[in-house]
């Protein structure tokens, strides 16, 4: 049966409050968004207030007055975050409330501004927002990122397209990745669900010591520390409840040793970061720091991201997601982090989530550094998955076993 494109957007709307944040009673819901879509915003918003939230406060931006400012306003000024903006998430956070974000940023919104702009905004929302980001780390709430198209996002992505035509094609690769236009939307979730978390399990019962990566440009070893913890798919707040941080996902992912990755690695997809393309670029670690960066294109951006703090220096999540996951075999480049690191092996530059490590959620931020793990104000995934990576789990006595073959699952 063809589903009209309101009645996929309904569907979408609903998987976001239901299996996304799964609103609760009486709970308050903070929702970012563009002005671009305005229309699924009033959508999520009735659905979650019939679905029992309290309130719903919603954040808009627009990417016009986003470039604007960077084009005119003053350097000194990017090193502000208003107050008045931290204080509404940590109280929104303490209270239990739900987040949830409408990713749809122009992938070369920033392209061309200085980027010493750029970085020290980086900075001074990373410092402003790090109680909330320890919260988010900790599951201290539920939250969740899905996207919605906007014209130059989905010009970036079908170029080829009429320009009538690209943003509906988009619209119809987030309804494929997500699983809207399937049959049964939820009941497909929850099967998915349950494999990433099979995959994750059989991971925690090996506590590989180790995890070795070869593929052509990539030759990387890393360390994993004591009673890590693998996951993936829908994870539990501190109050018990499921949520699907991110929506499309296809990864299992866990934290390494802060101090052991040692080799280099090359990326297969473009990272979208701040605004901006950094594509072609390799990146060499000793004991688990960069110690080298090469990058063709946005080699000024991806330095000044490694230069964010001591911890950009780090690692913080290696996440494992094979070459013939749906977006992967779609043949599509997103230009965007929330899809293309779905279709991909993938690490990230910063700050690890206190839950991959055991009893990490009641820890302290000076116990999580004790036991390996890094910490950051930033986290940046980039893509370094690909049909020709193998990857192998090293146990503690040396023992060897296959995790990856050609890109895919070897168990």
């Amino acid at each position: 049966m063809l589903l009209s494109f309101n009645t996929k957007l309904l569907r979408y709307a609903e998987l976001a409050v239901k299996i996304g944040v799964n609103i609760q009673k009486n709970q308050y819901l903070y929702m970012s968004c563009s002005t671009d879509n305005l229309k699924l915003a009033e959508i999520i918003t009735k659905i979650a207030y019939e679905n029992g939230a309290k309130q719903v406060f919603v954040d808009l931006s627009d990417d016009r007055l986003v470039r604007t400012r960077y084009e005119k306003a003053p350097k000194d000024s990017f090193d502000f975050f208003p107050p008045w903006k931290i204080q509404e998430r940590e109280w929104l956070a303490e209270q239990g409330a739900a987040f949830l974000s409408i990713v749809s940023q122009n992938p070369d919104l920033l392209k061309d501004i200085d980027h010493e702009k750029i970085m020290t905004f980086q900075k001074a929302s990373g410092k402003a927002l790090v109680n909330y980001y320890n919260m988010l780390q900790a599951d201290k709430f539920s939250w969740t990122v899905i996207a919605a198209p906007s014209k130059p996002w989905a010009a970036k992505v079908f170029p080829h397209l009429p320009e009538e035509q690209q943003v509906d094609a988009l619209w119809e690769a987030i309804f494929a990745a997500t699983r809207t236009d399937q049959e049964h939307p939820v009941s497909a979730w929850e099967a998915h669900d349950l494999q990433l978390h099979n995959k994750a399990d059989y991971l925690n019962g090996k506590q590989y010591k180790s995890l070795r990566y070869t593929a052509p440009g990539t030759d990387l070893t890393i360390e994993l520390p004591e009673k890590h913890v693998w996951t993936g798919g829908s994870s539990v707040n501190t109050q018990g409840q499921t949520f699907m941080a991110n929506m499309p996902t296809e990864e299992v992912f866990t934290a390494p040793l802060k101090t052991g990755a040692n080799g280099y690695v090359s990326n297969t997809k473009p990272l979208s970061y701040g605004g901006n393309i950094i594509d072609n670029f390799k990146i060499t670690f000793k004991d688990g720091r960069i110690v080298d960066i090469q990058a063709e294109q946005g080699q000024e951006i991806l330095a000044s991201l490694v230069a964010t703090d001591e911890g950009a220096h780090y690692l913080g999540e290696i996440a494992l997601v094979p070459h013939q996951s749906p977006i992967s075999q779609s043949g599509l480049l997103f230009y965007n982090t929330l899809f293309d690191e779905n279709a991909s092996n993938h690490l990230a530059i910063g700050n690890a989530y206190a839950f991959c490590i055991e009893g990490g959620k009641e820890m302290s931020s000076e116990e999580l550094l004790k036991h390996g793990l890094n910490q950051s104000l930033t986290h940046v995934d980039f893509m370094i998955g690909s049909a020709n990576m193998n990857i192998d789990g090293i146990k503690a006595d040396g023992q060897i076993e296959p995790i990856f073959r050609n890109g895919n699952w070897a168990f």
